[in-house]
Formats: structure tokens, sequence, C-alpha cells
């Protein structure tokens, strides 16, 4: 059921921006989405976040003025339906299913951090689905040994969902905390807000834990390889989270062009919106 509760952040964040919500049963799961704009179909999927697919608010205009975008909300996260487990079986079902649901053609699929690895994995096997795919600070493309500070604050702020933990974790994911939230106030703080509420929902907590262990998890190499459409990087300089070097080596290995954004941490997308948008147009 919809997270009724917390509707009010969730509208603040979408404030005037072309997209309308909807909700569609994929993979057996009630999953709440955006969509929006006109042209090629372009599916984002959120990364390892509480909130689900409104953190691409900023660039959600810009992109729509180039393609269909859709933008749901992962199984036990955001508003949509929790799920027991969210195996890579089930998210293949479930993604597979939406792409039939929402895309009159094979996509487009930028897919951020955890689910980037989720999604590799998806496109060795369901390449047909997608036309595209843009990997984005995903830790599965090579050997990941979460930092040591990622640690401490993720797990300091999954034991105590509070706003002070909150902000050490925001901290840690930007590359200037201050700097990104003056560039949009309101919309910075309902951001953290909808966040915080979302982290306190016990199924929100029990994907969450189960979705780092998956997307942490690496996809060969010999996988990565069968991928049959075309793949890229996409990576903030200074990302803490899933340092740049991973995403070097692992161009370097697969032939995979790296698309670095300066002046960016873990989500470019938030702080520096226009250049990321320039890199997918």
């Amino acid at each position: 059921m919809p997270i009724t509760s917390i509707d009010t952040p969730r509208r603040r964040l979408l404030d005037g921006l072309p997209v309308r919500e909807r909700r569609v049963v994929a993979g057996g799961v009630a999953t709440a989405l955006l969509e929006g704009g006109d042209g090629p179909p372009l599916l984002l999927l959120h990364g390892g976040i509480e909130c689900g697919g409104v953190y691409w608010a900023p660039v959600l205009a810009g992109l729509a003025e180039q393609h269909r975008i859709v933008v749901p909300d992962a199984p036990g996260l955001g508003e949509s339906a929790p799920v027991a487990e969210l195996d890579d079986a089930r998210f293949a079902r479930w993604l597979r299913e939406l792409i039939g649901l929402t895309c009159d053609e094979p996509p487009a699929l930028v897919a951020h951090s955890l689910f980037g690895t989720l999604a590799a994995r998806f496109a060795v096997a369901h390449s047909d689905a997608l036309a595209r795919l843009l990997v984005y600070a995903a830790p599965g493309v090579g050997p990941y040994r979460m930092p040591l500070g990622l640690r401490v604050v993720a797990v300091r702020f999954a034991l105590r969902p509070t706003a002070r933990n909150e902000e050490r974790f925001e901290r840690f994911a930007l590359l200037d905390r201050e700097r990104t939230r003056r560039r949009a106030p309101a919309w910075f703080d309902a951001f953290s807000a909808y966040g915080l509420a979302c982290a306190r929902v016990p199924h929100v907590k029990r994907t969450m834990n189960g979705l780092i262990r998956s997307g942490t998890r690496r996809v060969p190499d010999a996988e990565l390889r069968r991928i049959g459409v075309p793949a890229a990087l996409l990576w903030g300089r200074h990302d803490r989270m899933t340092p740049l070097p991973l995403a070097e080596a692992a161009s370097a290995r697969l032939g995979w062009p790296l698309h670095v954004i300066e002046d960016a941490a873990h989500v470019p997308h938030i702080e520096q919106p226009d250049r990321f948008l320039e890199v997918l147009s």
C-alpha cells in the first residue's frame, strides 16, 4: 500500500515537473512509477535509496524534452509494495514485465548504484528487452570492498534513522552537501524528509538490507561481455561510495566507454544536473 503519511514531501519533490504518477502490477508487485515526455523510451532505475525514483527529480524535466521517461520505485522501496525477498530472479521478472507494460519499444536503461549491479545482471540474460545500458556508479562491475566510512554511516543510519544520521550519510554521498542544498533548499529539505520517513518503514529496511548484499556482489566479466546491447559507464569524479578507479578498471577490461562528471561524488544527477543531462544527451 502507498505510504500515505509521507505523501506531502513526495509531492513537494515532484511539484511542477512534467510527469504523472500511476501504479502498475509488474512481476506481481504493485509498482509506483512516474511517466512523462515524448520520444525514445528512457527508463531510470534508482540506486539503493529508501525513497525510490523521486530522487531523479532534478533531471526529469530536461530528460522529458527528448525522451519518454519511465521512473519506477523498485519493489519494497518508495511507494511500491513490499516483497519477501528481492533476489535476481524476482528483480528480473519485475523489470521485464515493467518494460512490457510501459514501453512500446526496448528502452535505454540508466541504472544507478546498487540497482546498477542488478540491472547489469538483468542485461546479461535479457538484452533483447533493452536498447542500451548505462551503468551509473554501480559497485558490481568490479571487485568491490565497501569503504569503512560508508559502512559506518550506513549502519548508523540503518540502526537509528534520525535526521542527524541521515545528514551524516548525505555528507558521505555528496561532494559538498551545503552547496548542493543551496541550489534548491526547499527541494533538498523535502528530499531529506521523505527519505528519512521511508527509512523508518520496516519493509523498506528489510529491502535495503537484502539489496546491499546483492548489489555489492560482483558480476563476472565473462557475463558482462555477453550483454548484447551498447553499454557504458557513468561516474562522479569524487565518488566515495564506489570510487572511480573501480570504473576505470572496468572500462579498460570491458571496453565500455566511461563518462566522468567533474565536481561530483555519488549522485551527479543531484549534484551537477546540467552536466548529467549533457552526458546523457
